[in-house]
């Protein structure tokens, strides 16, 4: 039986593609609508799984064609993230036989795959609920800075989540490590290169440079809608980024930032000393940007295309306050009353700081003057 899949995210068709691979379909991908409709046409496929939003051409537009210009009726499937109770009836309206919502689990789609082609050539392999994957609604890059992690990266942590949530890309900035580092992301990306990448930056230029040069990499990829980035000691863990990432997807935000702001039912754990300074450090920023952000500078925030493009095209002036520069741009760029509509701050469920960290106290009296620069350089 053959299966056309059509969608303008790689991530999400090649989970598609794969899945149904594995269970004796034949199946074709076309990640643009006129594509799609030159397969259906060259192929004659028994199913059709399409999504809505696409750029030259949408998914209705593609089933306007199959049923109404082709008078088919092949059986046609939307997976979608759209949930516009208008365009999902105009779906219906239209001939399609059925509309699964993203974010949905493989399983689900398998499941719906089999109501209407029947069983598939191959048996369903059994999994535990715990390994579910899901096709998330929006693809999501994320750069994770790496110097000198060879001791701290988790390669189960990261290859699991991959696996598990389809539609995230992760991509590990090497920078300049000196210990093996550099070979433990390659191994970690073996069998995994499709949400995996590497990007090697020979010298150490500090975590600011590192998480840009990620950040302007991943902007090349037109299927991405949002990109943040994350720490490699998992200090913030996936549940909460992940929980960013709904936000920003649900509200008029362009970037939500996590905060490590203690309150009942959260783990956070931080040095006492650590914290002290902390404390000290974020009453000196709030008063260079003017505006009453509590954290800026926790290790996991999560944008749209726009800021990723914007505000990190030009190098930052300091090596670590780089989160600072962030907002001092978007400030300068949207104006202060604006800027502070734009940016989310999200209280994490847990945070803990991890042995290890590249900023020793020494360095933490250092932000003081650098902050000072940052004040200087942006007109503060």
């Amino acid at each position: 039986m053959k299966i056309l899949a059509i969608d303008d995210q790689q991530l999400i068709l090649l989970s598609v593609e794969k899945r149904l691979s594995e269970l004796g379909y034949d199946i074709k991908t076309a990640d643009c609508g006129q594509k799609g409709i030159e397969l259906f046409e060259a192929q004659k496929p028994d199913l059709v799984i399409v999504d809505i939003n696409m750029p030259d051409m949408s998914g209705l537009e593609v089933v306007e064609h199959i049923r109404v210009t082709k008078k088919s009726s092949t059986p046609i499937m939307v997976m979608s993230g759209n949930t516009n109770e208008e365009v999902i009836v105009n779906g219906f309206n239209l001939g399609i036989d059925d509309y699964m919502k993203k974010p949905v689990s493989l399983d689900e789609m398998v499941a719906r795959v089999r109501r209407i082609l029947g069983n598939s050539p191959k048996p369903i392999p059994v999994k535990d609920q715990e390994d579910a994957q899901m096709l998330q609604k929006y693809c999501v890059g994320v750069v994770i800075p790496c110097y000198n992690e060879e001791e701290r990266l988790s390669r189960s942590v990261f290859q699991d989540f991959t696996s598990k949530n389809l539609g995230y890309h992760l991509c590990f900035v090497n920078d300049g490590s000196t210990d093996n580092t550099l070979a433990l992301l390659e191994e970690l990306r073996k069998g995994n290169e499709d949400t995996i990448s590497i990007y090697n930056c020979e010298k150490n230029g500090g975590k600011a440079e590192a998480v840009r040069q990620g950040i302007l990499h991943l902007s090349k990829d037109p299927q991405l809608d949002y990109i943040g980035y994350l720490d490699a000691d998992l200090s913030t863990d996936f549940r909460d980024f992940d929980g960013l990432v709904q936000t920003l997807e649900k509200s008029e935000f362009k970037i939500v930032s996590g905060s490590r702001i203690s309150r009942m039912g959260a783990n956070i754990a931080k040095e006492s000393a650590r914290k002290i300074i902390s404390k000290t450090i974020n009453l000196i920023i709030q008063g260079i940007l003017g505006m009453p952000f509590k954290d800026t500078q926790c290790g996991a925030k999560i944008m749209d295309r726009e800021i990723a493009t914007s505000m990190f095209n030009k190098k930052f002036i300091t090596r670590w306050l780089f989160d600072v520069e962030i907002f001092m741009r978007m400030r300068k760029h949207y104006g202060k009353e604006k800027v502070q509509g734009l940016i989310c701050e999200q209280p994490l469920n847990r945070w803990v700081h991890a042995d290890g960290s590249k900023l020793s106290m020494k360095d933490s009296v250092k932000i003081v003057g650098q902050l000072a620069q940052i004040a200087v350089h942006y007109g503060k």
